[in-house]
């Protein structure tokens, strides 16, 4: 007896770039989720606009695990210059269903696959009569065909297309045709060979939305306070500020006068985009660019600017490949001891690592608090994962604490003092007070300098001035380690832990539990922010090996762990890395594990 794969099974679809398959992937994605079954979409494409392979996988599991698998069960192949290829990655037992025309021969053919051919080509131009329209609607052909297989109805793709469409209602009866050709194909001339089920169920998913992570921390920008944002347009970031724009016209413009009550940018630049940033931070606005890393780069010296002049910024970086042009579609962690140390000279930044939907919006809302509190550019450091791909979430709580403005004097605090001055740490937490432009007292103003200057904001090149304040922007910094985001962990008194941040996270919560059953206990420790927590020293204390997971070549993280550790915690960690610019999956993280894990013990001779 056949063995049934039922609500558990990841299929890839590849096309062409520019194919217009992206719509018909989330036609897809959105009637499994339809009916009731956690799915993971992820979206691997490349930069040009048109004609290079592009792959779509959807994962299906009751489980919700994030679609991180190197293991593909069902393979739509649809590109015939990679369909060899694609075929090598499908699992021994997996389904291929493809172009009828693609030849049966040579590392293509596998006998331990079922193969579908379909003659997708010939439907098409039988039945659409628009050129234009034909490559578009032949990936609605393979939803179908796809549906029919697994046991999808027709009314709950339509229910999925008409989402889809909802703003081009027209192109609903068009699409559902196209569908409806796939599913009477399989009925006519296909007999199902394949073990793969998708069932209704309920309990996983009510109530849960799709976002992906730059719309939500546009809402949190919103949420945040956020009035003025200046950008410029890089991949995987531009939707965040686009998204932005979008809630702004919508929710702060006044009803009445029509009048905006929100100002953003479009720079020359991504240097122009972050000096209009630091600027309307001094004059009081809460205000914040996005970018990636080439963005990044040229921030830097902004960066020092407002971190030595303690000024109010918020900094999103939506981390990918590569400095330059490098490949903006594709995902990394790799900007982390950049921006950490963003600038020249010693500077420190506080930096944010969301890990979820919820994060993205929750962390924007937390930037603008700590970039106001702590009087200083803030970093948000997600990645084209989570970013640009779909996820399914709870949905997005309404804040309900006010906003944190920080040590802000204004004219009744002024009256109430002698004197002040705007970088004394009358504290002693090294966060001076500061005053916002046009407050109305004679003493509210000061000099804001990046150059030398001391407690009174005058300008000086004294040496122990210097090293006064370089003091008091660490004595700041460490008072920010009890505020920043504190460390998420998950213990059960294992002597091997794993530590991991951002997106990682995914892949992390798989490889545990795969671990777990193959009797392996491994704690975890998720950092959520820079500054490090005390709770990370003591977390590596309490363990005597700890690996450290993340997306990039040179353990970022790991290095900066060993820069800030006691010396006899640093030989306890292990760097465990990932940097092909694909997402970061749970064998990744298993595998080195266990290798280290399981090696027979040295014996002295």
């Amino acid at each position: 007896m056949q063995q049934r794969f039922v609500n558990d099974f990841t299929i890839r679809v590849a096309t062409v770039n520019g194919s217009g398959s992206q719509s018909s992937n989330l036609v897809l994605t959105n009637a499994i989720f339809r009916m009731g079954i956690p799915v993971a979409p992820k979206n691997v494409f490349p930069s040009n606009i048109e004609g290079l392979p592009t792959w779509f996988d959807v994962r299906v599991t009751e489980r919700g695990y994030q679609c991180r698998t190197r293991d593909v069960d069902i393979l739509v192949a649809l590109n015939a210059a990679t369909w060899r290829t694609d075929v090598a990655d499908v699992r021994p037992g997996g389904v291929v269903i493809h172009e009828a025309s693609y030849p049966l021969t040579g590392d293509a053919v596998r006998d331990d696959l079922v193969y579908y051919a379909v003659p997708f080509n010939e439907m098409a131009k039988a039945h659409v009569k628009d050129g234009a329209l034909r490559k578009y609607l032949l990936n609605m052909m393979y939803v179908g065909v796809i549906a029919e297989l697994l046991g999808i109805d027709e009314a709950t793709i339509e229910a999925s297309i008409a989402g889809q469409f909802k703003r081009k209602p027209a192109a609903v009866t068009s699409n559902m045709d196209a569908v409806r050709l796939g599913f009477a194909h399989v009925r006519e001339h296909v007999q199902k060979r394949d073990p793969f089920h998708l069932e209704r169920t309920s309990g996983k998913v009510e109530g849960k939305i799709f976002m992906d992570g730059n719309r939500a921390a546009a809402f949190g920008c919103l949420m945040g306070g956020c009035t003025v944002a200046a950008w410029y347009p890089i991949t995987p970031s531009s939707s965040l500020c686009e998204s932005f724009i979008a809630l702004c016209e919508k929710h702060r413009v006044d009803a009445e006068t029509g009048e905006k009550k929100f100002a953003i940018v479009q720079a020359e630049d991504e240097l122009a985009a972050i000096g209009m940033v630091i600027g309307a931070g001094w004059a009081g606005a809460r205000a914040m660019t996005s970018t990636s890393g080439p963005g990044v780069s040229l921030m830097a010296e902004w960066a020092g600017y407002g971190y030595y002049a303690e000024v109010p910024a918020v900094i999103f970086d939506v981390q990918r490949a590569g400095p330059s042009t490098g490949l903006p579609t594709r995902t990394m962690q790799a900007d982390v001891s950049f921006a950490y140390h963003l600038s020249h000279g010693d500077t420190q930044h506080i930096v944010l690592l969301p890990a979820t939907i919820r994060e993205a919006y929750e962390m924007a809302m937390d930037a603008f608090d700590l970039a106001d509190r702590f009087q200083t550019p803030v970093f948000v450091l997600s990645d084209l994962d989570l970013g640009m791909n779909s996820w399914i979430t709870e949905p997005l709580p309404y804040p309900e604490k006010p906003f944190d403005r920080g040590k802000v004097l204004g004219e009744k605090d002024l009256n109430k003092l002698e004197s002040w001055g705007r970088y004394r740490d009358v504290d002693h937490d090294g966060v001076p007070y500061r005053t916002l432009p046009g407050t109305n007292h004679s003493g509210a103003g000061y000099f804001t300098r990046g150059t030398g200057h001391d407690e009174e904001a005058r300008y000086s090149e004294s040496p122990e001035v210097w090293q006064r304040n370089l003091d008091r922007l660490l004595r700041k910094h460490d008072t920010a380690r009890t505020v920043v985001p504190q460390p998420i962990a998950e213990e059960n008194k294992s002597p091997i832990g794993i530590l991991a941040y951002g997106t990682t996270h995914h892949a992390v919560v798989e490889a545990r539990d795969v671990l777990r059953e193959d009797g392996l206990e491994v704690d975890y420790l998720r950092v959520r922010a820079l500054p490090f927590s005390l709770d990370v020293a003591a977390f590596i204390a309490r363990h005597d090996r700890v690996y450290v997971i993340e997306q990039n070549r040179d353990g970022q993280l790991y290095g900066l762990l060993r820069a800030e550790l006691p010396n006899h915690l640093i030989s306890r960690l292990h760097s465990v890395r990932h940097y092909n610019g694909v997402p970061i999956d749970a064998r990744a993280v298993i595998e080195p594990i266990l290798a280290a894990e399981r090696k027979p013990a040295v014996v002295a001779e």
